[in-house]
């Protein structure tokens, strides 16, 4: 058996994972040189590029890219970012599932019992928006099943900076590790006999064989570029919504400057006196000499609202929501609110909708011993009401196609007694 050598680093907060696996008296497959250099690499991690950051004229400081800085960057500090995760989750929470059984729409079944309550903390609708939640902030989302013999019984959402992917010896992963409160619990990544006890959902990344990227992570520039501009503008208003200046001291005789007695008071003067909101609007009386003049660019010329709003919108586009929908100025590409909410749901949430019920049944279909496979009843959509509305008009005109294909049409099972399966 091959021994693994892990080292927790990136993703739990250090500084980067690195996994290899090696035979006695080999060389580490994951060393320079080894048969899967480079391959077997787990760090979530991607480049950083230096762009320009408004806080600083010299190298810009960005979020750090893991877990913890884009939640917190993010999800906490960002009210764009925080809307877009909130509308995607919970529409995702929000949807009816439906179980078939090859071609055959089941009423009842325990896989939809489990999806309506998964455990005893939460409900079906509440699993699913904390699930999708870590898939648009970490791109990871994990679901731990707990079986009685051999039935799934519970579900339960794990968090992804507490998981780490172990690779095997052939560089695809062999169990995963979960830590949480100084203790560690390994899963193997196959089930004994039944379903695998962890499903990992990840969306694409190009560089890394274990992990997903999140959306949060190709918007972290303008995130930070959005919140640098609301500290800015937290900054301007603190100020006395004046930007800051320098007082300049011109003395009477040449030769004769402020003591250092002079200049203390007077700086803490003009901190206890001018800055905050409080003191917005109050004039500076000046003698013996001073004169102040601003020496920041205003509100206007730094384009500060339009940079915002840029960058909002870079967000949004990240996430695949509409800026319409968030309250974003600027931005007409939909003609109304109704179109962009329905692109909001064909583009946005459908499909990772749709990617869940796949993998989902995909997991657990062993388990219960049948062909089964999870769909979205998009009749319960109310978004999408005018397109169900046209699709029913078509199919009632349409001739040509018997009852029972134009049921298969709307995703209906055939007709009761009419011998034809759905197309």
């Amino acid at each position: 058996m091959p021994s693994l050598f892990n080292r927790l680093g990136h993703w739990l907060g250090a500084d980067r994972i690195a996994m290899s696996a090696a035979k006695p008296g080999a060389t580490p497959a994951a060393a320079p040189g080894g048969p899967l250099a480079g391959r077997l690499a787990g760090a979530k991690a991607s480049a950083t590029g230096a762009l320009i950051a408004l806080q600083s004229q010299g190298r810009p400081v960005w979020t750090p890219r893991d877990y913890a800085a884009l939640a917190r960057e993010g999800f906490a500090r960002n009210a764009v970012v925080y809307r877009c995760v909130r509308m995607i989750s919970e529409a995702a929470g929000s949807l009816t599932w439906l179980a078939y059984e090859g071609g055959r729409e089941l009423d009842t079944h325990p896989l939809l019992d489990l999806l309506e309550r998964p455990n005893p903390r939460q409900g079906g609708a509440e699993m699913l928006e904390a699930l999708f939640g870590h898939l648009m902030i970490s791109g990871n989302a994990y679901l731990e099943q707990v079986s009685l013999s051999g039935a799934p019984r519970e579900l339960h959402v794990l968090r992804p900076d507490r998981m780490k992917v172990v690779p095997g010896a052939e560089g695809w992963p062999e169990s995963y590790e979960y830590s949480a409160g100084g203790q560690t619990m390994r899963f193997d990544a196959e089930g004994a006999g039944g379903a695998r006890p962890i499903l990992h959902l990840a969306l694409f990344h190009p560089t890394d064989d274990h992990y997903g990227m999140s959306p949060l992570e190709a918007a972290a520039a303008s995130v930070d570029i959005h919140n640098a501009a609301g500290s800015w503008n937290k900054a301007l208003l603190d100020n006395s919504a004046r930007p800051s200046g320098v007082l300049v001291y011109a003395p009477a005789e040449a030769g004769m400057g402020l003591s250092h007695e002079q200049y203390e008071r007077l700086k803490e003067e003009l901190e206890q006196g001018f800055q905050g909101a409080g003191n917005a609007g109050r004039p500076l009386l000046l003698e013996g000499g001073l004169d102040w003049k601003a020496t920041s660019l205003s509100p206007r010329d730094m384009d500060f609202t339009d940079a915002k709003h840029a960058a909002a919108r870079d967000i949004a586009l990240a996430f695949g929501v509409p800026p319409m929908l968030l309250g974003i100025p600027g931005d007409n590409t939909y003609s109304n609110y109704q179109e962009a909410n329905r692109a909001f749901w064909r583009q946005g949430v459908l499909p990772l909708a749709g990617k869940f019920a796949k993998a989902f049944s995909a997991w657990l279909a062993p388990a219960f011993g049948a062909d089964l496979r999870l769909a979205v009843d998009l009749d319960r959509i109310d978004a999408l009401g005018a397109e169900r509305e046209a699709l029913w008009n078509r199919l009632r005109e349409a001739d040509f196609l018997t009852p029972d294909e134009k049921r298969a049409a709307v995703g209906y099972g055939p007709l009761q007694g009419s011998g034809r399966a759905p197309a």
